[in-house]
């Protein structure tokens, strides 16, 4: 492997809404990026791993992610790695608020097309380590591909306590419409309006109580499985998760969508590979489907009927006809199933937008109420 060049490798992390962001779930490959097993970090602050000098905006930063229900940003920060020897390690972390929890990835930054195609799929882009301003890349005049949720702002809202925010108090209309403009424009503004704001060392924010969050539930799937079998479920909004563990991330999408959404799981793990043909993380893809709630057989496929043994001439064999007979009386139940799949399909079905990813060793789906 090219010393000069680090491999392009992502884990799936999740946070808890505390000041500190404990980690509540990594996958495996947290080793692989910064020395540390998911067993030594998970129920520990994840802002411990920040840099010293980038603590204050990172901790900021993790409070806005909340407050403003965001969903696909992208930020460019240092953290620690576990053998002192390597220091630092700039690393892309992603995050999307699921409801109750932070979701999202950390990978090593490098720059090169899978890094512009990151920045480029994300809704935005903060850089807080300032030597990672050549992240900034974002298609000209893109709109969001997924506009915030409709959810009310009542909450906590940040006090400036410096001479300058003195003068000019922040009030709720002027931090939801400054909220609504950093969503919807580029990632080189969304940073820029974050280096330019207050200094994060005189923000008083509050995390008690938080914002009302919108309704979003957060799978983590299997990528090397054609089946994508479910590993977590943060949530029980829209699917149980005692039903969904282990089963085919397929069961829960309706029949009607089924080919359309393994194309787009096809082109997602098409995205996350880097230049060695490795596994790793590939942006952002957006949709919408029918959600199937209670889940199905995605493998089934009804088989044929068997076809008529026959003697020559075309006369049933003996006992065929008996035994045809005996099939349809002694199962009256075999074709209850069938009613029920004519039934309406109201209850089984929910629209919802999607927000897709790939990453090292996973695959990660956020779904909501369809707009």
């Amino acid at each position: 492997m090219d010393a000069s060049s680090p491999p392009c490798l992502s884990f799936i992390g999740i946070v808890d809404f505390t000041e500190n962001a404990r980690w509540v779930f990594l996958t495996e490959s947290v080793s692989d990026l910064l020395g540390y097993e998911p067993h030594e970090l998970v129920g520990k602050p994840s802002l411990d791993l920040v840099h010293p000098d980038e603590f204050p905006s990172v901790k900021l930063l993790h409070y806005d992610t909340i407050r403003q229900d965001k969903a696909a940003v992208l930020a460019y920060l240092r953290l620690k790695h576990k053998d002192p020897y390597k220091g630092y390690v700039l690393c892309a972390i992603s995050r999307t608020v699921a409801y109750n929890v932070l979701v999202g990835s950390v990978s090593f930054a490098a720059m090169g097309p899978k890094a512009m195609h990151n920045a480029s799929t994300a809704q935005e882009v903060t850089i807080i380590t300032p030597s990672a301003t050549n992240f900034e890349f974002r298609r000209w005049g893109d709109p969001s591909p997924m506009p915030p949720s409709p959810i009310s702002r009542e909450g906590s809202v940040v006090s400036l306590e410096s001479p300058l925010a003195s003068n000019s108090p922040t009030t709720p209309s002027d931090t939801d419409s400054s909220s609504r403009k950093t969503e919807s424009t580029s990632g080189s503004s969304a940073s820029k309006t974050s280096r330019r704001g207050a200094d994060p060392a005189t923000t008083a924010i509050t995390f008690d109580p938080l914002p009302k969050q919108s309704v979003r539930t957060a799978l983590i799937l299997d990528r090397f499985s054609m089946n994508c079998p479910i590993i977590y479920c943060s949530n029980d909004s829209f699917l149980s998760t005692t039903t969904v563990m282990g089963r085919s991330f397929f069961d829960f999408v309706a029949k009607k969508d089924e080919t359309l959404v393994r194309s787009w799981m096809d082109a997602v793990k098409g995205w996350g590979v880097n230049e060695r043909g490795q596994p790793s993380d590939g942006g952002f893809g957006f949709g919408k489907f029918s959600l199937w709630l209670h889940g199905r057989d995605s493998s089934d496929k009804q088989p044929e009927s068997p076809p008529q043994r026959q003697r020559l001439g075309g006369r049933p064999m003996p006992g065929q006809v008996h035994a045809a007979r005996s099939s349809h009386s002694a199962a009256p139940g075999s074709a209850r199933p069938r009613v029920r799949a004519r039934t309406s399909t109201s209850d089984q079905e929910m629209p919802v937008d999607a927000i897709f990813s790939a990453h090292s060793d996973g695959l990660m789906v956020i779904l909501r109420h369809a707009a």
